[in-house]
């Protein structure tokens, strides 16, 4: 019969179409994965994989196979979940996906909280691609995850959370942040800063810009949140900033000036998802609901 792993690393080539890539999500050499790919094909006398330079692709009776295995890996982990189920209350380690968009500006007070409140709760943080850790949610290495919708995974349930406004900040010498009075009108034409294209944000902040016909600078993309804050606050252009960037210590308004068109009512929407059917479930749905008040509190 094939082992749970080799049916494990099935399923990491199916969602990211590259032996390398499965290696590392697996924490496993590549050519261990290899091998035991083969082996496991040798076992149903199958072909699963068609192996090229460009990566590897899954054949159609591979496709099949790596879906029911997907099942039956999560399933394995859903047994091992309830095993360490201790009546009610969440013990243990969950692994907890976040967008660094957010993550840093709202989870160290939850976190905090969430360890008063259940001391055998461990947070394993990790920030990342919300489409990155939407495939990870689905595919069993996060347990649960925190990011802007939509979330779109296999099985998953998403609980939407709260909307955080979207703030446009200017350095203080730029001729809107003078504007006694600004419209929307007047934003034509304005050159926009964003995070690169992987993220959420970019494509939310090139729809604003599209809108309202301002110029989203595509030769000036930041990795952070704080190297779009720090090249705004340069002169380089205007940047969008989530409100609970603006408002922490770490981010703020230094170096900018918050504008305040008339009619600029642009939001995001935040919500935590987790597998359907999951072992703690609501466990999970109590923590959305601490993020949820922490979240309130900080943006009323």
């Amino acid at each position: 019969m094939p082992t749970l792993r080799q049916l494990e690393y099935l399923v990491a080539v199916a969602d990211l179409q590259h032996f390398g890539r499965a290696a590392q999500a697996c924490n496993v050499s590549q050519p261990s994965l290899s091998q035991q790919l083969r082996a496991l094909e040798q076992r149903l006398g199958v072909v699963l994989i068609e192996r090229r330079a460009s990566g590897a692709e899954l054949t159609p009776i591979g496709r099949e196979i790596s879906a029911r295995a997907r099942r039956l890996a999560i399933e394995v982990q859903d047994i091992r979940d309830l095993a360490r189920r201790a009546g009610e209350r969440l013990v243990g380690t969950v692994r907890f996906g976040v967008t660094p968009t957010l993550g840093p500006y709202l989870m160290p007070s939850i976190v905090a909280a969430l360890h008063r409140e259940q001391p055998d709760l461990k947070m394993h943080i990790r920030e990342g691609i919300p489409e990155e850790q939407a495939l990870a949610l689905s595919r069993g290495a996060l347990d649960m995850l925190l990011g802007p919708l939509p979330i779109d995974g296999v099985d998953l349930e998403v609980q939407p959370l709260f909307r955080e406004r979207l703030f446009l900040v200017a350095p203080p010498d730029h001729p809107l942040a003078t504007c006694p009075a600004l419209s929307l009108e007047q934003l034509k034409g304005a050159r926009v800063l964003s995070l690169d294209t992987r993220h959420h944000l970019h494509r939310q902040v090139a729809a604003i810009c599209a809108e309202l016909g301002m110029v989203l600078l595509r030769d000036y993309e930041g990795t952070s949140l704080d190297s779009v804050h720090q090249m705004a606050a340069s002169g380089i252009g205007l940047a969008i900033l989530p409100e609970l960037y603006v408002r922490s210590d770490v981010g703020g308004r230094t170096g900018v000036t918050v504008l305040a068109p008339d009619g600029w009512r642009f939001t995001r929407s935040i919500a935590a998802a987790w597998r359907s059917g999951a072992a703690y479930q609501h466990s999970y749905r109590t923590i959305g609901e601490r993020i949820q008040a922490e979240a309130g509190a900080l943006t009323g």
